[in-house]
């Protein structure tokens, strides 16, 4: 399957080592096997302002290149470690430097690691709140990590086949519904479904 979308991942941790960043490889492979172009933003690579309302001519031109890419792609995966029960410092500036320019009608997946046995749901809970409030498709699918230290090898592979293979579905799953929203032939379906007339069996 060509699905002809571009899916981007978004890591929300500047560690060096970033468990976040080895699960969103897994993620955006997934997301390949069907097709998409992929893409992972590693948010360590960008300097960014803390969002104050800036005039957009204010905005460093790292602001401006996330905004842009963020734009063109059909997908997107968020990525964080969890925080005191809340995603990361860097994500949360970074999404709040964008808007619905970049994310409304988008695909989203939502990924989270943490070091405690809870893994990530708060985070990941917080973040479907935020993809609601951006007016982007939050997709059912979504991976939490927990005791994230030992889920990956040095060499970032998953120690657990049945991680490796959860967050390749997400992927999976982003790049299908990207797809389908933005097919031609699917949103001509719509359309004719829209358009059909009343089922003339009556209410049954």
């Amino acid at each position: 399957m060509n699905t002809g979308v571009k899916v981007i991942g978004i890591c929300g941790s500047l560690r060096a080592n970033s468990y976040t960043r080895m699960a969103l490889e897994k993620i955006l492979a997934g997301a390949a096997e069907l097709g998409a172009e992929t893409k992972l933003i590693d948010l360590r690579d960008y300097e960014l302002v803390f969002c104050n309302a800036a005039e957009a001519d204010q905005l460093p031109d790292d602001v401006s290149k996330l905004q842009r890419q963020v734009h063109e792609a059909q997908g997107i995966i968020l990525g964080t470690p969890e925080y005191h029960g809340g995603y990361s410092g860097v994500l949360k500036n970074a999404l709040d430097l964008m808007g619905f320019d970049q994310f409304e009608g988008k695909m989203m997946g939502l990924m989270g690691v943490s070091a405690g046995a809870q893994g990530a749901s708060d985070a990941i809970n917080s973040l479907r709140t935020v993809g609601r409030a951006l007016h982007a498709w939050v997709v059912p699918e979504q991976v939490s990590i927990p005791f994230v230290e030992t889920a990956f090898t040095t060499e970032g592979e998953c120690i657990d086949p049945n991680i490796s293979l959860r967050l390749q579905a997400l992927g999976k799953q982003v790049a299908r519904f990207s797809f389908l929203h933005s097919s031609s032939d699917a949103l001509d379906f719509i359309r004719a479904w829209e358009e059909a007339p009343n089922n003339p069996g009556g209410d049954y």
